[in-house]
């Protein structure tokens, strides 16, 4: 049986590494079998994207979007969907939901293109959970220590990528599930956690 597939988003700072790592662990000591990914980077050619998106900043938007379409064809390909077809319950740092949060509302690109484009990059692979770690991008952007060309941008940019975030669930509320970041790190861990103890039970 094909594994679970869950995918962690939220603005600059809403904590999507530290909780996904924490939700993978918990998950391994119950004895499934869990693998991170991230994106983008995390295959040969992502990581020499991933070094174009974050240090290199004279670019369009479409040529960002194409960026990320390109990583994301490379990562379901080679790593998400072995995985799942392995049985493993997958764990993704970001996925087609950023695209249309930051490229579609962020940067203005045409909503219905973002979302077939990423249609055809994923060969129709669609996330079985998404957890939306939701906060105000002022809060975010004072967590990050290391910023990179998108969190040099504007806070109005940031706003209208948290607002995309927001359309998305509203749009697909039996996917996206809304966690407020802003609350202490362990409850929103505890919170994570039992979406996706939920969801395991409905998937087995």
């Amino acid at each position: 049986m094909r594994g679970l597939f869950v995918t962690v988003e939220g603005v600059e700072g809403s904590g999507k590494t530290t909780v996904t790592q924490s939700l993978a662990e918990r998950l391994r000591q119950k004895g499934l079998q869990v693998l991170v990914t991230a994106e983008p980077g995390d295959t040969p050619l992502g990581a020499r994207i991933r070094e174009l998106l974050v240090n290199f900043s004279e670019r369009t938007a479409w040529a960002e979007a194409f960026l990320f379409l390109a990583d994301r064809a490379e990562h379901v390909k080679r790593i998400i969907r072995p995985a799942l077809e392995r049985g493993e319950t997958v764990f993704c740092d970001r996925f087609t939901d950023s695209t249309i949060a930051y490229q579609a509302f962020g940067l203005g690109l045409p909503l219905e293109a973002i979302i077939e484009l990423n249609r055809i990059a994923t060969d129709g692979l669609v996330p079985d959970l998404t957890l939306l770690l939701d906060v105000d991008p002022e809060i975010g952007l004072q967590r990050v220590k290391n910023k990179t060309v998108f969190e040099q941008r504007d806070l109005h940019f940031h706003q209208r990528v948290r607002w995309g975030y927001l359309w998305l669930a509203k749009r697909e509320p039996n996917r996206i599930k809304v966690v407020d970041a802003s609350q202490p790190l362990e409850i929103v861990i505890s919170q994570s956690l039992q979406l996706i103890e939920e969801a395991l039970k409905k998937w087995r």
